[in-house]
């Protein structure tokens, strides 16, 4: 079964800046925390908020304090002055394009147009722009009832920025035909136009549609009326928990698609419950291959080994003896602090990969004494190298150990860097630093003493390769590091620029290697070895594409970047020798 999720789906800009909004209130303004109303449309993003204090107040209290988020849906302009002068401070969210049909109506009511609206009388956004028409003003929802309106010497006709793009194209040719001097202006959102063309061609390429959003979305309502218009199986659910699995079971392509209001983890949640059940759709041999997949990426052992296969690489390029020793030690470093990190910060997994939070969570016990075990006896293998081997991988391993601890004092600082995690971009640029040590510093601190040129080459390599894999994954864990207050390199460079600079990083990184070992500062088979960069190119670009999707295929493949270093190096030793 193939799954297709459309360009467009999830959180459209408005909904993106309210939510981006709301979350840095906490730390720049006066606590108590509320929005006026519902945030968005998606039960699950608001319980999210509340659980970080941020409530919903639904009226407007005589007297008030703290601080008070207009949603993106905006509001009347005398309610935004009830909420000042309740003794609010207002932090006003409403969506740029909502804003600008305000505007619209406001400059044409002052000059005594008549407005009508086409949208939903009872919707939020609609009710926020009644506000700025005046008396003259009404709404329809059909081309039927505006027919019914009588005729007027000055009307200005807007939409809803989330109308139903062909309700909206009737009623702009009706009115050309028959008042055309009426002022029409097009202000459904452009995100919305393309959401809904895009649900019109999933239709057409899929025999299934599932519609993820909140039941009280309006947007969400017509993604899944326009599938179903073009006769297709449609669920529409809020999550995962709500997919009717069986439906599929004759289904060979689905297709997804998400409302404005729906974060991109959930659709990941969805999509990752239809990938297991697609692969355990297939023959015994690719369910079998699914589980072992799974359970080496959940434990963290093909990353382990990738690091292994990694160092092996480093070392042969540095002409160092024992690779494999060093690989060893490099593997079981890599191993336990990846568990022990995700046992100590699962929060983020809760939103970005809950398969995982549930793994880490059901089996805490077993996987801290493995990772305690490996990582003790990564220590003593270490030891046996040399005191500086030892005293680098123990201090490293420190260094891990306290990423998510709370290393600054209440009393001393209540500020919010009170954790290495805390620190903007902490997360990519330790994981890339600890990674370039363990595989290109340790060796050739354990085999020389020395660090020479190529050890510096090679670590750059080395550190490079593993930025751009973890800052990759940064990428696709966007929103929930976001939530959590995680501020990750794509969050602080935003996602386009982070990936550009991924690319050109992994486009130079070949030619960096293949120089160093022409001019012999390297060993020859850096040649080979610039492959493994070109697949992590090839994977980022085929994900840009929508080929490949977040699941176990998209992270197999990244990780699978390193495994190809060892076994190049390998192939290289038996016929160099």
């Amino acid at each position: 079964m193939k799954i297709i999720i459309a360009q467009t789906a999830g959180f459209c800009m408005g909904v993106r800046r309210a939510v981006e909004m709301v979350l840095d209130a906490p730390g720049k303004h006066e606590g108590p925390i509320y929005t006026y109303g519902p945030l968005i449309h998606n039960p699950q993003v608001l319980d999210l908020l509340a659980e970080k204090g941020i409530t919903v107040q639904d009226t407007i209290p005589e007297k008030g304090e703290g601080t008070i988020l207009i949603r993106a849906h905006g509001v009347p302009p005398e309610k935004k002055e009830r909420l000042t002068k309740a003794g609010f401070t207002v932090i006003d969210a409403t969506c740029p394009r909502v804003i600008r049909v305000q505007v619209i109506i406001k400059k044409h009511a002052q000059k005594g147009y008549t407005t009508i609206i086409v949208g939903n009388q009872d919707h939020p956004e609609v009710i926020g722009l009644m506000g700025y028409a005046g008396s003259r003003c009404h709404v329809v929802d059909s081309l039927e009832r505006l027919r019914a309106l009588p005729p007027y010497e000055k009307a200005v006709v807007v939409a809803q920025t989330t109308q139903n793009e062909q309700l909206y194209q009737s009623i702009e040719s009706w009115v050309a035909r028959h008042h055309s001097h009426y002022k029409v202006f097009a202000t459904i959102c452009h995100s919305t136009s393309r959401r809904q063309s895009e649900v019109m061609q999933l239709a057409k390429r899929t025999d299934s549609v599932v519609v993820v959003g909140g039941r009280k979305s309006g947007n969400t309502r017509r993604l899944a009326d326009i599938a179903r218009q073009a006769g297709r199986q449609v669920q529409q659910i809020e999550t995962e928990a709500d997919l009717d699995l069986a439906t599929f079971n004759y289904s060979d392509r689905v297709g997804i698609t998400a409302g404005a209001s729906t974060p991109n983890w959930m659709i990941t949640r969805v999509f990752r419950t239809l990938e297991k059940m697609s692969l355990r759709k297939g023959h015994l041999w690719y369910r079998a291959l699914f589980i072992v997949l799974r359970g080496l990426l959940l434990t963290n052992s093909y990353v382990a080994l990738g690091a292994g296969c990694l160092c092996f690489a480093c070392a042969t390029l540095q002409g160092l003896k024992m690779g494999w020793n060093y690989a060893i030690v490099a593997m079981l470093y890599v191993f336990s602090m990846h568990i022990l990190n995700n046992l100590i910060g699962r929060q983020a997994d809760r939103f970005n990969d809950p398969g995982r939070a549930y793994f880490y969570k059901k089996y805490k016990s077993v996987l801290l004494t493995v990772a305690i075990a490996a990582g003790s006896y990564g220590l003593v293998t270490a030891a046996t190298m040399g005191a500086m081997p030892f005293s680098i991988l123990l201090a490293m391993s420190l260094t891990g150990l306290s990423y998510n601890l709370r290393l600054v004092p209440d009393m001393i600082n209540r500020g919010r860097y009170q954790r290495i995690r805390d620190l903007p971009g902490s997360k990519t640029i330790l994981i890339t630093l600890a990674w370039g040590v363990v595989t290109a510093v340790f060796p050739a601190l354990a085999d020389t003493g020395t660090i020479s040129l190529s050890t510096i080459i090679v670590f750059i390599w080395s550190s490079i390769l593993v930025f751009a894999r973890t800052a990759f994954f940064d990428i696709l864990d966007m929103q929930g590091d976001r939530i959590i207050g995680r501020e990750t390199i794509p969050l602080i460079y935003g996602q386009q620029k982070t990936t550009r600079l991924l690319k050109r990083l992994l486009i130079v990184l070949p030619f960096f290697l293949i120089l160093a070992g022409a001019l012999a500062w390297v060993k020859s088979v850096a040649v080979a070895l610039s492959i493994s960069p070109a697949l992590l190119y090839i994977v980022i670009v085929i994900h840009e594409t929508r080929h490949m999707l977040p699941g176990i295929r998209l992270e197999f493949f990244v990780e699978s970047a390193f495994i190809l270093a060892g076994a190049i190096t390998a192939i290289w030793l038996l016929m160099v020798g």
